[in-house]
């Protein structure tokens, strides 16, 4: 799969994304999707297993993560794709976007053009998003990609330590 905006390309989780997801890593900000400090010693293999998760292109099975690239560049900036949530029974997007390239709107450009193309490809009538409350940038990612708010309730998410206060959206 490769999506392309007017300003990004979306394309496949590759080795040579490694070193990019890693120092994006690096600052902490990355920590709530997983993405520790520590990344580093485990990133080869979460790419790999992405590598495998995308040739089933099962949206079902786990997770499917795709690289976010300035098109002009060519610099991977993060990541976007989806996610299956067992405790929910439903796919929700995920994504990020490394610090330096925040604020200019290419979460939601990402977001946006990944969900169009889940919505037409994979036949799963709904796509979730769950967003802690006080993430307000990602929650306005969210909302400019088009996901509307169903409900906020306490829930605890797979990085979490305990409940906290989240955003559901969907999007169909």
């Amino acid at each position: 799969m490769i999506l392309e905006t007017n300003r990004l390309v979306i394309r496949p989780v590759g080795e040579s994304d490694e070193k990019s997801f890693v120092l994006m890593a690096a600052d902490g900000s990355l920590n709530d999707i997983g993405f520790d400090r520590d990344c580093g010693e485990w990133m080869g293999e979460w790419i790999r297993e992405a590598k495998e998760l995308a040739k089933t292109d099962d949206p079902l099975a786990e997770y499917l993560a795709y690289t976010v690239v300035l098109k002009e560049s060519g610099e991977a900036i993060g990541s976007v794709g989806c996610s299956y949530y067992d405790d929910l029974d439903k796919v929700g997007v995920t994504y990020f976007i490394g610090a330096r390239h925040r604020g200019g709107g290419y979460a939601a450009e990402a977001v946006k053009a990944y969900a169009e193309y889940f919505l037409s490809h994979y036949g799963i009538p709904e796509l979730i998003a769950t967003v802690r409350e006080d993430n307000t940038a990602s929650w306005r990612t969210v909302e400019k990609a088009g996901f509307a708010l169903v409900e906020k309730r306490l829930y605890k998410d797979i990085n979490d330590s305990k409940e906290e206060m989240y955003r559901f959206y969907a999007r169909n």
